[in-house]
């Protein structure tokens, strides 16, 4: 089970896609003991890892310190960040504080292109320097590349420069349009490049050594299975069923991109929205519309959440609007 913390708003990029609108800080983050109060629950829950993100995680002068108390309470403390910050000093102390790994993000082989998209001069360059001074320092890392129109064909190049710099693994973001990535829907994938990517994923994971893993793409596991590639993975979209988010303020999400607040854990408590919460509940039961409910592969596949909601006014259990297998079989989609 896996819980995303986005421990503030703050961050020194603004890019384009950030679901969060991140930049300046918001109002009523959660102050350091409510992060630990926070961190009691997420572990009394059941959770093993807990991903600190934000904005930008390592502008909080308490990380540090909830990095350290998240590992006490027996969860693998884990980083969502531009890598911007981390010198080597940094990757030290975060090694020393607790933290498991570092997801560091590179969404193009070109600087430029990067830098473009994050809209950060030099942003490119600190991130590979932040992933060396964490291999020197012992930290684990993984390149996080969030894909678009017009990057999807450099994919593998970048899987390329992950393994020559020594990450553990490479997970590639589907963007869902949330927050700021609403204004750049148009140049998402679209059915037949969705799957396509998917397929040349899956494929070069068998000819590479670190771990490939498509996110918020779930029809991976379909195309595994399909290809007889094997996966640690069980399951495509986790969103409220081993898998939830909780904003600098305290509000719970299903998941980053499924944009419906489920309450706030200063009010209700965290505990009691995970086990109790009514969306939650409809989503562990796995009773999807059209294709998605009608498919072989829905225990392991379970569509995009957020996606579908998002094409279908906010119907969270419909069919997912991009998935190529759903038209194979001759299902329909309203999603243009």
């Amino acid at each position: 089970m896996i819980v995303s913390w986005n421990t503030t708003n703050r961050c020194n990029m603004y890019c384009r896609h950030c679901y969060r609108d991140a930049g300046a800080a918001k109002d009523q983050e959660l102050n350091t003991d409510e992060a630990k109060n926070l961190i009691e629950e997420i572990a009394a829950c059941g959770f093993r890892i807990m991903i600190f993100s934000g904005g930008e995680p390592l502008l909080r002068d308490d990380l540090l310190d909830l990095v350290a108390y998240a590992r006490d309470r027996g969860l693998r403390p884990v980083l969502g960040t531009n890598g911007t910050l981390i010198n080597r000093s940094k990757a030290q102390e975060l090694k020393v504080a607790g933290a498991c790994a570092a997801g560091i993000s590179l969404d193009s082989i070109d600087p430029v292109r990067h830098d473009r998209f994050r809209r950060y001069p030099g942003g490119w360059w600190q991130a590979v320097e932040a992933m060396d001074n964490c291999r020197q320092v012992g930290l684990p890392f993984q390149v996080h590349t969030t894909v678009m129109d017009w990057n999807w064909k450099e994919i593998e190049l970048i899987t390329d420069v992950a393994v020559s710099i020594g990450a553990g693994a490479h997970h590639v973001f589907f963007l869902v349009p949330t927050g700021r990535g609403q204004e750049i829907e148009n140049e998402t994938l679209r059915t037949a490049e969705y799957e396509m990517l998917l397929e040349r994923l899956m494929e070069k994971q068998v000819q590479t050594p670190i771990e490939i893993k498509p996110t918020c793409a779930p029809q991976f596991m379909r195309i595994a299975r399909m290809k007889g590639i094997k996966t640690r993975f069980s399951r495509g979209c986790l969103a409220g069923i081993s898998y939830c988010i909780v904003s600098p303020s305290g509000d719970v999400q299903a998941c980053a991109y499924l944009d419906r607040t489920l309450g706030n854990i200063r009010r209700e408590g965290f505990k009691n929205i995970w086990e109790q919460d009514p969306v939650l509940t409809e989503l562990r039961t796995e009773a999807y519309k059209g294709g998605c409910g009608t498919c072989g592969y829905r225990k392991i596949c379970g569509g995009c959440r957020a996606r579908a909601a998002y094409y279908h006014n906010g119907d969270f259990m419909a069919e997912e609007p991009w998935c190529a297998y759903r038209e194979q079989r001759g299902g329909n989609s309203d999603a243009s």
